[in-house]
């Protein structure tokens, strides 16, 4: 696949700049394809440390993964809210996992888009450009070839993409803000996330759309997209999203839900081919559609 470094990105290393502009790989694997000459910037090899300037063209060709190690695809149920040639939206339920990985090797989304478009193989990731967590509800959008996926990466990496949520959270929180705190692994536990010097710069910024004393729904506008960022920002100012057993602690009020009250309600972005912007919404899912009608009266 074949990508232009974006000017917004000038400054940073090389291995960073690759980081946002291919988010589906991780930073030591690209490190690795850079050493291997499977990454070349302007048809030349390059150091990780190397800086950008935006405008060089960026050539990654992933070395091709044993048989073995290749996900199977297996007929699920999908809600697609969009496809052509180039994209698939999807609105994925409370559930269901992304992509496999420890503990859950299988039955995830990838496995699903691979039995409903096995040309999906070929490109890296099955397409997944980003990704939502388990037990968050939403839209999320899939490349269908390395051409989309390469101009998608690109404009996650410019914040150019527009993702919007809706939260419930507990407490009374200010009317709108930007929750600007860099985000890195909690060093106390290995599959958390937090608020730390040593993260990754995180900005979300919110409104609240209603309140009910002990709770909000809040709209959260990411302009980054760390893991956790929306739970773990809004845990850091002390108004932890309702049902989140990760980043809550203990219960508060009588809220309950058994996931985190969170649902990727918006999103646009600029078609890779015919360079429209499009706009896909996705109405609350019944579990949090159901809590808001309970403390909506009064409950």
């Amino acid at each position: 696949m074949a990508a232009t470094v974006p000017t917004a990105l000038g400054g940073l290393r090389l291995d960073q700049a690759l980081v946002r502009m291919f988010p589906q790989y991780s930073r030591n694997r690209l490190q690795a394809w850079l050493k291997s000459g499977h990454i070349r910037i302007d048809a030349e090899r390059a150091e990780a440390s190397h800086p950008v300037v935006g405008g060089e063209r960026v050539a990654l060709t992933p070395p091709a993964a044993p048989d073995s190690a290749a996900p199977r695809a297996q007929r699920m149920p999908l809600k697609i809210v969009y496809e052509d040639r180039d994209l698939i939206v999807i609105d994925k339920p409370v559930g269901l996992v992304v992509h496999p990985g420890a503990g859950v090797p299988d039955r995830t989304l990838l496995n699903a888009l691979l039995a409903h478009a096995p040309e999906l193989a070929s490109v890296p990731r099955a397409g997944i450009v980003h990704r939502l967590d388990k037990d968050t509800s939403g839209l999320l959008v899939v490349a269908r070839n390395v051409t989309a996926q390469a101009k998608l990466a690109e404009q996650l990496a410019a914040r150019t993409v527009r993702r919007v949520y809706l939260a419930l959270v507990h407490g009374d929180p200010p009317a709108q803000g930007t929750i600007d705190a860099p985000i890195g692994r909690d060093t106390r536990a290995r599959t958390r996330m937090a608020v730390t010097g040593r993260g990754k710069e995180a900005r979300t910024r919110y409104r609240v759309l209603e309140r009910f004393g002990h709770a909000a729904l809040v709209e959260c506008r990411l302009e980054t997209g760390r893991t956790h960022q929306i739970r773990v920002h809004f845990q850091h100012i002390r108004h932890p999203l309702v049902g989140d057993r990760v980043y809550q602690r203990g219960t508060r009020q009588g809220l309950s839900l058994p996931r985190q009250a969170l649902h990727a309600a918006e999103l646009e972005l600029v078609h890779p081919r015919s360079g429209k912007t499009l706009v896909w919404r996705s109405p609350l899912p019944r579990d949090m559609a159901r809590l808001l009608a309970g403390l909506r009266r009064g409950g």
